[in-house]
Parts: structure tokens; C-alpha cells; sequence
């Protein structure tokens, strides 16, 4: 498989959107770096100010299962970001239709 989608709705913690942000910038470089990743965005909900959907494309689905979560790097990203999800969220991922 190759092309994928990650795709996460992100709850943070009442009140704390800004320090996510903060903590999500420094987080960002992290995943930019990591081989197979193509690119990513984070958006913020219009209608809940803690909500956000976070959208990573990668080569493969082995390239985010495996290589970044079995990084070292992948640690580091836990420690800036995890703390702020209530609940944590639910990771799923998306292939492209053929000849769509």
C-alpha cells in the first residue's frame, strides 16, 4: 500500500489550545523528518476551539506504524503532545480509490 492517509481528530484538554499549538510547532519537526513522511496539517475545529484534526500523508502505512512509532524520535513526540488528549485519540488510515 502505498500514498496513506493518517488521519486523527485530536480532543485537547479544555483550555489548552494554546499551549498545544506551542508544544504542536516544535512537535511538527519531528514528524516532518521522518523518512516516508510526505507532508502534513494541523486544523483547528471552527465550532470546538480544543478540537483539532490532524492529517500526516505517508508513503507507506509501515512508514508510520512502524518506522516513526518504533523511532526514538517518536518518543519525543509523545512527550510534547500526549499529555494533552482526553480522550486519546483514535488513529486511523486512509488509501486512495483506484481510478478515483
Amino acid at each position: 500500500m502505498s500514498d496513506v492517509l493518517e488521519v486523527a481528530v485530536l480532543y485537547v484538554r479544555a483550555g489548552e489550545g494554546a499551549a498545544f499549538e506551542a508544544a504542536f510547532a516544535e512537535a511538527r519537526q519531528i514528524i516532518a523528518s521522518m523518512p516516508g513522511h510526505q507532508r502534513h496539517e494541523l486544523r483547528r475545529c471552527v465550532e470546538r476551539a480544543d478540537r483539532y484534526l490532524l492529517l500526516v500523508w505517508w508513503d507507506t502505512l509501515e512508514a508510520h506504524t512502524e518506522g516513526f512509532r518504533g523511532s526514538p524520535e517518536y518518543q519525543r513526540w509523545k512527550t510534547l503532545l500526549h499529555r494533552f488528549y482526553e480522550p486519546f485519540p483514535v488513529v486511523e488510515h486512509y488509501a486512495p480509490l483506484s481510478g478515483a
